[in-house]
């Protein structure tokens, strides 16, 4: 037994100092040595290489979980200039990197447009009443880039006032366009009740649309969504609606129109039958 023992450590000494002189002998990188080789690799020589201390440990892959978590948290990380008001990251420039000033104009640039379009979207809102003397200047010299609706009405006059009270709903659905109101005696004198209700478009000075009287503003029955869909084909609103509202009621008066017209026609054609044949 004692003789196989020391058989046995010869044995690894020999294989030791195989594995060892390659080291002590090592030639200059790039001599005799294949390039590339992954320490990581799985393979039995790099195992051995690892037991005598040739190679390091290999690297314990990292948890796919605790990698995702780890990014999440990275992503999730707010930076102090995103917390900041306009005014605040001007004052607190120069406590930042170049890096994080180039971030923080492109954040600001990003910040004041947003602004810029919510302070535009929210500039009106309301139905506001107007007099003859302002016209020019709300309505005629309002900004080119901006739709106005303006509602002639009388007081006494029940249709004037459902179409002001859904000119009041869409103003406030659609706050980037002006809606406005206005007396017609204010505005025009001697003006003909029956053209009231009046609604005009204005863009750039010009009118785009104008709706005079019951039937073309959309009858005594007149809905809000109606008068959307209407305000919407002159271009002056974006709708969301898909379809008119009135299309059902349309396509039955056309419906009937033409069936009376048929009616008509077979009539004529009868009545031309019991001619008597005068020769």
């Amino acid at each position: 037994m004692a003789e196989a023992a020391v058989g046995l450590e010869r044995g690894a000494e020999c294989f030791e100092n195989r594995v060892l002189l390659p080291e002590a002998t090592a030639k200059p990188a790039g001599q005799g040595e294949k390039k590339g080789k992954d320490p990581n690799e799985d393979t039995e020589w790099n195992d051995i290489l690892r037991h005598f201390g040739i190679l390091p440990p290999k690297e314990k892959p990292k948890d796919e979980i605790e990698e995702m978590v780890l990014h999440l948290q990275k992503e999730a990380e707010v930076k102090p200039y995103e917390r900041m008001t306009l005014e605040e990251l001007k004052e607190a420039e120069d406590d930042f990197d170049e890096t994080d000033r180039k971030a923080i104009e492109k954040y600001r640039q990003q910040r004041l447009q947003e602004w810029k379009c919510l302070q535009r979207r929210q500039k009106y809102g309301e139905l506001r009443e107007i007099c003859g003397e302002q016209y020019v200047k709300e309505v005629t010299n309002a900004p080119e880039d901006v739709w106005v609706i303006i509602h002639l009405y009388r007081s006494s006059m029940p249709m004037c006032l459902l179409v002001n009270e859904h000119l009041s709903l869409l103003a406030r659905k659609f706050p980037e366009v002006k809606f406005l109101k206005a007396i017609v005696n204010s505005c025009i004198q001697n003006y003909h009740d029956r053209c009231l209700p009046t609604i005009l478009v204005y863009k750039t000075g010009e009118i785009k649309g104008r709706f005079i009287g019951v039937a073309e503003c959309g009858g005594i029955y007149l809905k809000v969504e109606e008068l959307e869909w209407k305000l919407a084909e002159v271009g002056a609103i974006e709708t969301d609606l898909e379809e008119n509202p009135k299309k059902d009621i349309i396509n039955m008066m056309t419906l009937s129109v033409q069936n009376v017209s048929a009616h008509e026609d077979t009539n004529t054609k009868s009545s031309d039958v019991m001619k008597p044949c005068i020769t």
